[in-house]
């Protein structure tokens, strides 16, 4: 009965509200049992079932209610300050004549990647084919995916994403280039590749110098593929707690890229594109010489992750997830439905916000443990309570959409079209 229903409901909505929900099944519902879809800040429309005998029916849109009427937990973007930190980025990368192309893992939401791009950015980065394919059925073209792209039905969907995008794609070894190239000569398509250099890390990359010089002058012989520059991720500098100490650290990262990159221009290959750069070191990043673009993303929610455990200034928090008090066994203790399903806290703990006495001690399977003083003693069963989300990389992937509110009044629901994304 339930593929009955959808079926029907299918033939009464034009394809493109169907695309652009880009849902398998619209009546899932991530709160309240509402559904609604947005692109680029405008609801198409809400979706909730309602069961009458076999009977589903479109309901009323949500939008417009207040954040404390609606169920929890759900995942909150305070949209004024998610604008105003993407204008903070782009300007504080852009006057230090640097290009902006933020990684899009902390929301995965192509209405979110265009909001980047009109402030800005030149376009995005990924991790994964998938992920890409979603940005580029928004109309997305300049895609880094910074991954090695390994495997036939991977390099299958880079050259069919070729003829939709323009995309770059990573490569440490002449064994993933090398199929690339041969996989788009066959489909009749080029693709750009640039080399990740380890620069310290030690996950992926190939070693700066020799190895990189003659990777380079290997794909710079490829048809099918456009050698374009090279890459390398400085995380393992990302938490040096002394601010000198970060800052030298960093800069002499980013010399081992600038010396790769004269090699190649000396030897005649191309290297317009040097890439870096997370949120949690773009400060720095930005103002070394040699870079061209940075990949920094999560800036635009600055969970504490970055603003407390990297130092990260200037920016505002505008995750969270809101959450109801469902027990209060003691009157310093308050039990909230928001656990791990909901939120990651291992890298760094929600924040409560609003309550400046209450403290979260211990979040479960389905429970989150604060610790209340002063006037958070307060609280009451049934109360709401938001908690800024500790790190948005890992919490966007539990949540079907994003509840967005200028003020305290909800305005749009984005479905997070990129989550389980994982080839």
């Amino acid at each position: 009965m339930a593929g009955f229903a959808l079926s029907r409901l299918r033939r009464s909505l034009s394809a493109t509200v169907l695309n652009a929900l880009a849902v398998t099944d619209p009546f899932r519902s991530p709160a309240a049992g509402l559904y609604s879809a947005a692109v680029v800040g405008t609801a198409f429309l809400n979706l909730a079932p309602r069961f009458a005998g076999r009977r589903r029916t479109v309901t009323q849109s949500c939008i417009g209610t207040p954040k404390l009427e609606l169920d929890t937990p759900i995942l909150c973007i305070d949209l004024e300050v998610m604008d105003s930190n993407m204008q903070k980025m782009a300007e504080f990368i852009m006057s230090r004549g640097k290009q902006w192309r933020p990684h899009e893992k902390c929301h995965k939401t192509p209405a979110i990647a265009l909001k980047q791009i009109a402030h800005g950015a030149i376009g995005v980065t990924c991790a994964k084919v998938s992920e890409a394919e979603v940005m580029a059925a928004a109309g997305i073209r300049d895609i880094l995916i910074a991954n090695m792209i390994v495997g036939r039905q991977k390099l299958e969907r880079v050259a069919a994403l070729c003829r939709h995008a323009d995309p770059i794609v990573a490569v440490d070894h002449f064994a993933q280039a090398e199929p690339l190239a041969a996989k788009c000569r066959e489909r009749g398509v080029n693709c750009r590749v640039i080399i990740e250099v380890d620069i310290g890390l030690n996950r992926v990359g190939c070693r700066p110098g020799v190895d990189t010089h003659e990777l380079a002058k290997a794909i710079d012989g490829l048809e099918g593929v456009t050698l374009s520059g090279i890459m390398g991720y400085e995380g393992h500098l990302l938490t040096v707690a002394d601010p000198v100490e970060k800052r030298e650290k960093i800069e002499e990262a980013m010399s081992v890229l600038r010396h790769c990159r004269d090699r190649l221009l000396n030897d005649g290959m191309d290297c317009s594109i040097v890439s870096a750069g997370g949120t949690g070191s773009y400060q720095i990043t930005s103002e070394c010489d040699g870079i061209t673009e940075l990949q920094c993303g999560g800036g635009i929610f600055a969970d504490p992750m970055y603003q407390v455990n990297m130092g990260v200034g200037g920016l505002d928090y505008a995750l969270t997830v809101l959450a109801t008090v469902v027990s209060r066994p003691a009157l310093d203790r308050a039990v909230l439905d928001s656990g791990r399903k909901s939120q990651h806290p291992d890298f760094t703990k929600p924040l409560v916000k609003g309550h400046p006495g209450a403290t979260v001690t211990h979040v479960s399977a389905e429970h989150c443990q604060v610790a209340l003083e002063g006037d958070s003693r307060d609280l009451k069963i049934g109360d709401k309570v938001e908690l800024i989300v500790g790190y948005a990389d890992f919490t966007t992937v539990m949540h079907d959409c994003f509840y967005g509110f200028r003020g305290e009044r909800l305005e749009v629901v984005w479905p997070i079209q990129g989550r389980g994304k994982l080839q």
